[in-house]
């Protein structure tokens, strides 16, 4: 399983990116898929889930501005972002995890939960 992310770049403040990742050789119809990003210094932050049953889950500090997506044929996650803020400057990374679950809703925005991961797209939001 390969993960790999890009539509990173540099935006004023206000605009918008929207991010892909495609994640090849990827053959499992139950998950949990999600979006993290990293200041550096920082831990990494999950902020966007979802999963194969549709359900969507987003932290605080992105609900309303973000949306994740995916295109199953097209074995793609995305995330639009708008009115973005300097303060979501930081490296962006996409997830795989394990299978639907009974309560995993809770874990969905946690990294342990997942175990493939993407190498990082940078998104700068300048003021």
């Amino acid at each position: 399983v390969q993960l790999a992310e890009s539509g990173g770049g540099s935006v004023q403040a206000g605009g918008f990116l929207k991010l892909s990742c495609e994640y090849r050789g990827w053959t499992y119809s139950s998950y949990y898929m999600a979006w993290f990003r990293q200041i550096p210094g920082k831990e990494r932050e999950g902020f966007a889930s979802l999963n194969s049953d549709g359900s969507t889950i987003y932290a605080d500090s992105v609900k309303g501005r973000f949306t994740i997506s995916e295109d199953n044929a097209k074995k793609t996650l995305y995330l639009q972002m708008n009115s973005l803020v300097p303060e979501d400057t930081a490296i962006y990374y996409c997830a795989a995890g394990p299978p639907v679950i009974d309560g995993g809703d809770q874990y969905a925005l946690s990294e342990l939960f997942y175990g493939y991961w993407g190498q990082g797209t940078q998104v700068t939001v300048s003021s």
